[in-house]
């Protein structure tokens, strides 16, 4: 008997972005399958002004707060206030900067928002977010040969998604479309430089996601006889299959893989001789 899914508020105070502190509590969440968390993002909260704003919707919808802050005051009165309230809070901060203290011999600067610094690795990536955006779906392919890692494959293999993810990680990453029949651009037969990775999915997984696409924007009738067809979907895959086999470009398979999961899959490849 399927167990019925309940819900609970997650509340998450961040005196930057919030990224790091939205990954963490999600990394946490999906280990209650039978428990959805209802996400509340409190960014650049730095105040205890701010603070007040809060907890009055903390209050209204109370739940299991999280946060990452450096001002040790503003920390202590988050505690505080949860204790008051009866909820559970976590610094999520807190526990890794004191293991960096002791190791390290010296206490944490407390720079708010530190990890942002206009530094060249900030640089670094938004280069690489320009250079994967002008390079999505098989464009500018007379230049693919700058790209650190190259993404082929057949419609709806999450080439794009992960092709944004790896460019977060600084890295510029081309992604071209796999089409039955016709041949991938010369520049990338020729390409030296990137990492080239093909990816698949099951027929069933593709189709599903096609056919959920199609609904979306309306298409035509016809368009579901072909582009949705898991006939057709599988002599798709078997031609990406031939090609990457031919050019000797690995595969990974990302049917039951989220985006995190194949990118670091893909990243994985970089250190072997393909």
């Amino acid at each position: 008997m399927q167990k019925t899914q309940s819900f609970f508020h997650l509340h998450l105070i961040s005196d930057a972005t919030g990224e790091t502190l939205l990954a963490a509590g999600r990394a946490a969440a999906a280990q209650y399958k039978d428990a959805r968390a209802i996400e509340h993002i409190y960014p650049l909260i730095r105040t205890e002004k701010q603070l007040e704003k809060v907890f009055a919707e903390i209050d209204e919808e109370p739940g299991i707060v999280l946060y990452t802050i450096v001002d040790q005051k503003v920390a202590r009165q988050i505690e505080e206030r949860c204790a008051a309230m009866g909820l559970p809070s976590v610094s999520v901060l807190e526990p890794v900067l004191s293991v960096f203290q002791s190791y390290l011999g010296t206490p944490a600067g407390r720079r708010v928002g530190a990890q942002h610094v206009l530094d060249a690795e900030y640089f670094r990536r938004i280069d690489a977010l320009n250079f994967t955006m002008e390079h999505d779906d098989g464009q500018l392919p007379h230049d693919v040969d700058e790209a650190d890692i190259v993404l082929v494959g057949v419609s709806r293999t999450s080439k794009t998604p992960t092709s944004i993810y790896l460019a977060n990680r600084g890295i510029k990453t081309a992604n071209v479309p796999i089409v039955l029949d016709v041949p991938l651009p010369e520049s990338l037969a020729r390409a030296r430089r990137p990492l080239i990775v093909g990816l698949v999915a099951s027929a069933e997984r593709i189709a599903q996601v096609r056919q959920n696409r199609l609904l979306s924007s309306a298409a035509a009738a016809s368009d579901f006889d072909t582009y949705a067809d898991r006939s057709t979907i599988a002599r798709e895959l078997a031609y990406a299959r031939q090609l990457c086999s031919r050019h000797s470009w690995p595969l990974i398979d990302v049917t039951r893989r989220s985006i995190e999961e194949t990118a670091a899959a893909i990243l994985a490849l970089r250190g072997k001789p393909w």
